[in-house]
C-alpha cells in the first residue's frame, strides 16, 4: 500500500512538473515573440525559485530519474489488463509455439543442409573412416564385453532344496546378481572408448548422448526382467501373482517405450551443436513422438486378458484418445497439462508394481529379510520415496524450474513450485521415518513377549516394555505429523510463527476447558512413571479391578476374571492395589473335630508340601510351600488351624486348588476328620414335661376343650 501511495505521488509531481514546464514554455515564447501592446506593458517574469527548478529539471540525473520512474510505475488500469489478459496470454504462447513449429518445418530441409556441412568441416581432418570406426565401437563395446562376461561368469544355478522358502529365496538373489551385474559391466565398457578415444569437439557431444541412450536401454532392459522374475514368483499357494506371459507382454512393450524414447532424446540433443533451431528440435520431437504414441496404442488394444474375461472396448477407445490428447498438449506447448495427465497415468502404475515387486522380494527372501525390520521398511517405504521424489522433481525440470532459480524464489511460481517439491519430500521423509519408527518398537514388543521370559526380573522389565512402548509410539507418531505439516506450511511461504503462538493459546484455553482430561493425562505420566501397573498384571482400584489390557493417554483398560471390559480413566483411579508383583501369601483355614492329633495332622500337611514341590507344574511357581501355621483359634464346634503358603502372583489359585484336593485325601487316609457343625435333640427322660407342655399348648387354642385326663 505505501509503494503504491508513493508512486501516486510521484505521478502527480511528474504532472505538476510537465505544468509548471508549460506555462514556463509558455511564457518564453510570449517573450521571444511579444505581441503589439501598449509601449507602458512589460512581459512578467517568472520567480527566482521557479527559474531555479526549471535548471535543476534540465540536468541529466534528474532527466534519467524521471524516465526510470514512469517506466516502474504501472497504473492500476495495467495490472487489471495483465491480469484479464493471463488467459489469452496462454492461448497466445500456444499459438506463437505452433507457429514456431511450422516454420521451423518449412526451414528444416536448409538446416539439414547446413548440418551437413558442418558435419563435413567436422570429420574432414580425421576422416570418415576413424569417425565411423569410432562410432561402431562406442555401440559394440558394452554388448561385447558384456558377453565375454557371460562367458567367464556363468549363470548361477538355482539350488534345489526340500524347503521350497530356500529356494525362492536362492532364485531371486540368483536374479537379482544376473541382471543387475551385467548391466553394469555394460554400461562401464560403453563409457571406455568414450575416455579413450580423442573425439572431436561435435562429434563428442553425439557420443555422449548415444552412450547416455545405451546405458538407459540396458539398464531398461535388467530392470525389467527382474521385475518379470520376481512379480512372477509363486505365492505360499502355489499360485503366481501375475502370469508370466502377462508380465512378459508389459515388459516388452515398456522396455521398447523407453528404448525408443532414450534414442529419440539422443537424435534430438545431437541436433544441438549442429546448430539446428529449436522449432526444428521441437518439429523433430513431435514426429518421433508419434511413434510413442503408436507403441502405447498398440498396447491398449492388444493387452492379454485373463481368462474368462473381455477386453473392454471402452477403455481401449478411451486410452487411445487420451494418449492422442497428451500428444496435442504436447505439441500446443501445454507443458503442465501434459505431465499432469502423464502421471496420472503412469505413478500409479508404477507404485503398484514396484509395491507388488517388493512384497515378492519379501516372501522370497523371507530367511534374509524376516529378522532385519528396518531393511525391509527401507526396502519398502524408500522405493515408493525414491520413485514420488524423482516424480516431483522431473516434473519441476519439464516445466522449466531450474534448482538454483528454484533455490533463489524469483518468482511466485518459482516459490510455489519450491514449495511444492519441499513439501512432497518432507512428507515422503516423515512418512519413512515413522515406519522406520514403528518397525523398530514393533519389533522390540515381539522381543518383549512376557511368555518368553526366563526369570522374574526379566519378565518385569518386559512386562514394561510392553506398557510404556505403544504409548511412546503414539507420542512419535503425533510429533512427527506436526513436525512435518509446520515444515510443509512453512516451505510454501506460511508463517508458521503465529500458528504456533495461537496453538499456544488454543492449548491454554484448552487446559482451563479440558480440566478433567488434563487430569487424566497427567495421571497416566506419574502411574507409568511410578510403575504402578504394568500391561498383564491384575489391580483393585475402587470398585474397578481386572487384567491390564492396554492403555491410551487417557485411561486404562482392564478385563475382569468373569470377562467385561472396563475403561477407566486415569484420573479415577486413584490407590492401585497391585496383585501381581513380587510374591503372594495364600492362606487356608481348615476346620477340624477337637479329637484330632494336631501333631499327625501337621506331619501330613508337611508331606502334602513336599509333594507339592515335587511336581514339576508347580515347583516353579512355590516360593515357600504349603505349611501348617497352628492352632487359630477354638471354634464352639471346631479347632480352627491355619495354612499358608508363599508363590509368585497369579499362580496360587491352582496351586491352592490342588493342595486342598490333597488335604481332603490324605486326611481321609489318616483318620483325621472335618469338623461340622451339628444339632443334637434328645428327649429322653423327659416324656411327662413333653404332654404337659403339649397340653397347654392345646389349651390355649380357642374353641379347645380341656382334655380328660
Amino acid at each position: 500500500m505505501g509503494r503504491a501511495i508513493g508512486t501516486r505521488g510521484i505521478l502527480q509531481l511528474l504532472t505538476s512538473i510537465s505544468f509548471v514546464l508549460a506555462v514556463a514554455g509558455a511564457a518564453t515564447a510570449q517573450t521571444a515573440n511579444p505581441p503589439s501592446a501598449p509601449p507602458s506593458t512589460t512581459a512578467a517574469q517568472p520567480p527566482g525559485e521557479v527559474r531555479q527548478m526549471l535548471e535543476l529539471m534540465q540536468t541529466p540525473q534528474v532527466k534519467e530519474w524521471m524516465a526510470t520512474q514512469m517506466k516502474a510505475a504501472p497504473t492500476a488500469t495495467q495490472a487489471e489488463t495483465a491480469e484479464v489478459s493471463a488467459l489469452s496470454e496462454l492461448v497466445g504462447h500456444a499459438r506463437r509455439h505452433v507457429e514456431m513449429v511450422s516454420d521451423a518445418a518449412m526451414a528444416l530441409p536448409d538446416e539439414v543442409a547446413s548440418a551437413s556441412d558442418i558435419v563435413e568441416h567436422e570429420v574432414a581432418p580425421s576422416g570418415w573412416v576413424l569417425i565411423t570406426t569410432e562410432v561402431v565401437v562406442l555401440f559394440l563395446a558394452g554388448a561385447l564385453v558384456e558377453l565375454l562376461f557371460r562367458i567367464v561368469v556363468p549363470k548361477p544355478k538355482i539350488r534345489q532344496s526340500d524347503d521350497e522358502v530356500m529356494t525362492v529365496a536362492h532364485h531371486a538373489t540368483a536374479n537379482l546378481f544376473y541382471r543387475i551385474v551385467p548391466a553394469v559391466v555394460f554400461a562401464v565398457a560403453t563409457l571406455v572408448p568414450l575416455l579413450a578415444f580423442n573425439w572431436p569437439p561435435i562429434t563428442r557431444s553425439m557420443a555422449i548422448a548415444i552412450a547416455i541412450a545405451l546405458i538407459v536401454a540396458r539398464f531398461a532392459v535388467a530392470l525389467g526382467r527382474l521385475l518379470v522374475a520376481l512379480v512372477t514368483l509363486p505365492r505360499a499357494d502355489g499360485e503366481r501373482q501375475i502370469s508370466r506371459a502377462k508380465a512378459l507382454f508389459w515388459f516388452r512393450r515398456c522396455a521398447l517405450f523407453v528404448i525408443y524414447f532414450a534414442f529419440g532424446w539422443a537424435a534430438i540433443q545431437v541436433m544441438i551443436p549442429l546448430g539446428f533451431s529449436d522449432g526444428a528440435r521441437y518439429f523433430v520431437a513431435y514426429i518421433l513422438g508419434l511413434g510413442l504414441f503408436a507403441i502405447a496404442v498398440e498396447a491398449v488394444w492388444s493387452r492379454p486378458v485373463e481368462e474368462g474375461e473381455h477386453r473392454s472396448l471402452t477403455l481401449s477407445w478411451g486410452l487411445t484418445i487420451y494418449f492422442g490428447l497428451l500428444w496435442v498438449l504436447w505439441v500446443t506447448g501445454f507443458n503442465l497439462l501434459l505431465w499432469i495427465g502423464i502421471y496420472t497415468v503412469l505413478l500409479p502404475r508404477a507404485l503398484a508394481v514396484a509395491t507388488l515387486a517388493v512384497r515378492s522380494l519379501h516372501r522370497a527372501e523371507a530367511g534374509l529379510l524376516a529378522q532385519r525390520r528396518i531393511a525391509t521398511v527401507l526396502l519398502d517405504r524408500g522405493v515408493r520415496a525414491l520413485i514420488i521424489t524423482a516424480a516431483a522433481f522431473w516434473f519441476g525440470r519439464m516445466l522449466g524450474l531450474a534448482a538454483d532459480r528454484m533455490a533463489a524464489g524469483e518468482t511466485m511460481v518459482d516459490r510455489i513450485a519450491r514449495g511444492a517439491i519441499g513439501g512432497i519430500v518432507i512428507l515422503l521423509a516423515a512418512d519413512l521415518l515413522w515406519h522406520l519408527a514403528r518397525a523398530y518398537i514393533n519389533g522390540k514388543l515381539d522381543e518383549a513377549r512376557v511368555d518368553g521370559a526366563a526369570t522374574d526380573e526379566e519378565k518385569a522389565r518386559r512386562a514394561r516394555l510392553q506398557t510404556l512402548l505403544p504409548i511412546f509410539r503414539n507420542i512419535l507418531a503425533v510429533i512427527i505429523a506436526v513436525i512435518a505439516v509446520l515444515m510443509v506450511l512453512s516451505g510454501l511461504g506460511v508463517q508458521i510463527a503465529p500458528l504456533i503462538a495461537g496453538a499456544g493459546v488454543v492449548g491454554v484455553a484448552v487446559g482451563f476447558g479440558a480440566q478433567t482430561i488434563v487430569k487424566d493425562v497427567i495421571s497416566g505420566m506419574f502411574y507409568l512413571w511410578d510403575d504402578a501397573f504394568r500391561v498383564g498384571e491384575y489391580i483393585e482400584s475402587g470398585s474397578h479391578k481386572g487384567v491390564v489390557e492396554a492403555f491410551s493417554l487417557r485411561s486404562v483398560k482392564l478385563r475382569h476374571h468373569r470377562g467385561p471390559l472396563t475403561t477407566v480413566p486415569f484420573g479415577e483411579l486413584g490407590a492401585v492395589k497391585n496383585l501381581n508383583r513380587d510374591w503372594t501369601i495364600d492362606k487356608i483355614t481348615l476346620n477340624v473335630t477337637y479329637d484330632t492329633d494336631l501333631v499327625k495332622a501337621k506331619k501330613v500337611i508337611k508331606q502334602i508340601g513336599q509333594q507339592l514341590l515335587d511336581n514339576p507344574d508347580y515347583s516353579p511357581h512355590i516360593i515357600e510351600t504349603l505349611k501348617m501355621k497352628g492352632v487359630e483359634q477354638f471354634g464352639e464346634f471346631a479347632i480352627v488351624i491355619r495354612l499358608a503358603m508363599m508363590t509368585k502372583p497369579g499362580e496360587q489359585f491352582v496351586i491352592r486348588r490342588n493342595a486342598l484336593a490333597m488335604i481332603r485325601n490324605a486326611f481321609k487316609e489318616n483318620g483325621i476328620e472335618f469338623a461340622v457343625p451339628t444339632v443334637q435333640v434328645s428327649s429322653e427322660g423327659h416324656e411327662a414335661e413333653a404332654r404337659a407342655a403339649a397340653a397347654r399348648h392345646l389349651s390355649q387354642r380357642p374353641g379347645s376343650e380341656e382334655p380328660a385326663v
